[in-house]
């Protein structure tokens, strides 16, 4: 879809490198300015005490591009990335705006060297306000700052940790859906816009149910317990192999006799504490009490069928090595192959977030060895055999093997 238009990504670790990577899945050909020494996520399995040589997390938001291993610190290597810049249709950062302006690669500036460019911007808190040039992190930026972390804290207990960079791919989607909508206008118009996405406003969207809430009424429910909720019977229950089921009600009393006679517990139906939604909200902790009992007597796979049969809408609360096996998964196209690098073998990874049918949506390529495609990017942007010696000698630039 996107096959044709050039985008620069002038970032490291993982939200903007991850929508770097969904716009390399489909079609675009994306160059990754990396520091010299590399984005910092290559050395993730070093960072956590292990002597893993493999890289999946890397490889997972940076298959499929070119790497250009550049000293972004001076004036040679800016002027380069404004050349970079000036061929592309795409430029893609997470570098905060203040260092941005310092080096003269802000949006007004590359704009002025290229009127068509979509410049987006990918920052923990946005690109104004107080905070706007603070550091940002998907735990810190997105989970703390946005309320999440609070808010799924059950009552009385402690906050937690998001798992790996949960809110930088969520940030990932949204900026590459951003990038294309200005591409559609770039198209129409000839002109390119600044597109801005932040950790913190793509939380604030993500909870916008809970958040919208808030605004109105001034307030929000607590986060219960399963003998707590307001709903009970949209919930989660054990079955007899050990294995939990999540089930989701439906509005009004629909699922009400339906579920009850799912679990064997038709003398349930009719019982006046439990008829109503206000009746099975009062007595809630009775309530899941005897739905814990009618789901224990039943494997995974026999109350499945039952729930199955009642129409009910379940899901298995599975593991992620139960998810890697799903048949559905595979058949929803949610994993891809890995193309393998030299001395290398393909592997599998997450496919990007959107499928397109009869297309070829998948990663283009493997990840790139750092500064492997240098030498390649800068002759095709004009410099010579010599100027590219010269930078090399002037430790400006690196090429993958020096």
């Amino acid at each position: 879809m996107l096959e044709g238009l050039r985008v620069i990504e002038y970032a490291t670790y993982m939200a903007a490198p991850g929508a770097g990577s969904i716009l390399s899945d489909w079609g675009a050909d994306v160059i990754k300015i990396e520091p010299l020494k590399g984005d910092p996520i290559r050395n993730f399995f070093k960072t956590i005490g292990t002597d893993i040589t493999e890289n999946p997390v890397f490889a997972f938001d940076n298959r499929g591009k070119k790497s250009i291993s550049l000293d972004t610190a001076t004036p040679e290597g800016q002027d380069i990335l404004r050349r970079l810049a000036a061929t592309a249709d795409v430029f893609l950062t997470n570098v905060r705006p203040g260092g941005l302006s310092r080096s003269g690669l802000d949006y007004e500036s590359l704009k002025a060297v290229n009127p068509k460019l979509v410049y987006c911007s990918l920052t923990g808190y946005g690109l104004t306000g107080p905070d706007a040039d603070k550091p940002g992190f998907d735990v810190a930026s997105f989970w703390s700052r946005a309320g999440l972390a609070n808010l799924t804290i059950p009552k009385g207990g402690d906050p937690f940790p998001l798992r790996t960079a949960f809110g930088d791919h969520t940030t990932s989607i949204a900026a590459a859906a951003g990038i294309c909508a200005a591409l559609v206008e770039a198209g129409k118009t000839g002109r390119g816009r600044l597109v801005e996405a932040s950790l913190l406003r793509t939380a604030l969207y993500a909870l916008g149910s809970d958040f919208a809430i808030q605004l109105f009424f001034g307030r929000i429910g607590s986060t219960k317990s399963r003998t707590e909720q307001i709903v009970p019977i949209m919930n989660f229950f054990k079955t007899s192999d050990g294995k939990w089921i999540c089930i989701v009600a439906r509005q009004g009393n629909v699922d009400w006799e339906p579920l009850c006679r799912a679990t064997g517990l038709d003398a349930l139906i009719n019982d006046e504490r439990y008829t109503s939604a206000k009746g099975r909200r009062h007595n809630a902790q009775d309530l899941v009490a005897a739905l814990d009992g009618g789901f224990a007597q039943f494997t995974k796979a026999e109350i499945g069928a039952r729930l199955d049969a009642e129409q009910i809408a379940w899901a298995p609360v599975q593991t992620l090595a139960e998810v890697a096996d799903d048949p559905q998964v595979h058949a929803a196209g949610a994993i891809a192959d890995m193309p393998a690098s030299e001395g290398q073998e393909s592997f599998k990874t997450p496919a990007s977030p959107v499928r397109f049918p009869a297309t070829d949506d998948g990663p283009k390529g493997p990840a790139p060895k750092l500064g492997e495609h240098t030498e390649t990017v800068l002759s095709a942007l004009g410099l010579s055999v010599d100027e590219i010696e010269a930078l090399k000698n002037q430790g400006i630039i690196k090429q993958f093997g020096d």
